[in-house]
């Protein structure tokens, strides 16, 4: 059998709150690697203690890329990542470091280890015309409208689902294609490094869940809302028509968080609500991680040592 020479990459996946950043720094700090976020909330200045961003000491005992690149109000694509992602990871490999890939976005690892078609990437003013038209007739009546352009998407897309429904109408207005045809076109080559794809999830989901709930608690008593409060002091979002449709502010926790501010609800329903959302992303993460058939699944609370010899069995 030939020998495969491609520089080696270790990617860990797993949904939110399973242990993902522990054992990537862990990983780092034994092999000599660095740590490429693959996590849409981290790109984001200002969205730390609720995005469980890696902190200073952590960041300072092993280098992270794409972490607070752009402001919450800017937009950042899963193409965008892609090519910073690369860039991250093949600087890493030329100074003979090993890139360690580690989030829970999905679309992100797709865009990055798979390739995504060349649509069109995200246009400020175009967001900006979308968001003041849904503010006018509402997302239901923008869903009609893509589904008299692109039906295939449609029926993709739930009718309350503002991020998606925004991003197809504007890649049909700025290109003329619908999202369906861009997607069904041949993608660029695949990442061309050797990969060991890991899964860090608990098998029990209540012990996930109950993870889940301790570290928001955490969030809580650390100033979660404090921080939140400085968000929504900066001008760019005080004086944004629609804050959260920003992607920053859709990450879970911070939308929640945000309309308790408004005093929409109370403490109580606002640590319920947030927590129960965190659920549903660990849920939808379940879905996609299911998908990645060639990656090793590992409960990081009991194997920790069978997730170390995998890692070095593959480096060998």
């Amino acid at each position: 059998m030939p020998i495969d020479r491609r520089p080696s990459a270790i990617v860990l996946m797993g949904p939110t709150a399973s242990g993902k950043t522990a054992f990537a720094i862990d990983c780092a700090r034994r092999l000599g690697g660095e740590i490429v976020s693959v996590d849409s909330a981290l790109v984001y200045r200002g969205l730390d203690i609720g995005a469980a961003k890696p902190t200073a000491d952590e960041r300072a005992q092993v280098p992270h890329h794409l972490v607070d690149i752009r402001d919450p109000w800017q937009p950042y694509s899963a193409a965008d990542f892609a090519v910073d992602a690369r860039a991250a990871i093949d600087d890493t490999a030329t100074r003979g470091r090993l890139p360690i890939l580690a989030g829970g976005t999905g679309l992100y690892f797709r865009a990055l280890l798979q390739g995504l078609s060349t649509m069109p990437s995200a246009d400020a003013s175009m967001r900006t015309q979308l968001a003041e038209e849904a503010g006018e007739r509402g997302w239901a009546a923008l869903h009609a409208e893509l589904a008299q352009v692109d039906p295939a998407a449609a029926r993709r897309i739930h009718a309350t689902d503002a991020q998606r429904i925004q991003r197809a109408l504007e890649v049909y207005r700025l290109s003329g294609r619908t999202i369906s045809d861009w997607r069904a076109a041949p993608a660029p080559p695949r990442l061309p490094y050797r990969v060991l794809k890991l899964v860090l999830a608990p098998r029990d989901r209540a012990v996930l869940h109950d993870r889940i709930a301790d570290r928001f608690d955490a969030m809580l008593e650390a100033g979660f809302l404090d921080e939140v409060g400085a968000l929504r002091a900066l001008p760019e979002l005080r004086d944004h028509p629609a804050p959260l449709d920003l992607p920053a502010l859709r990450a879970v926790g911070y939308r929640q968080a945000w309309e308790h501010l408004d005093g929409a609800f109370g403490a109580s329903a606002f640590r319920e609500r947030a927590i129960a959302a965190t659920r549903q992303l660990a849920k939808r993460q379940f879905t996609w991680l299911r998908g990645e058939l060639d990656a090793r699944w590992f409960d990081p609370t009991v194997d920790g040592d069978g997730l170390a010899r995998a890692v070095d069995a593959f480096l060998d």
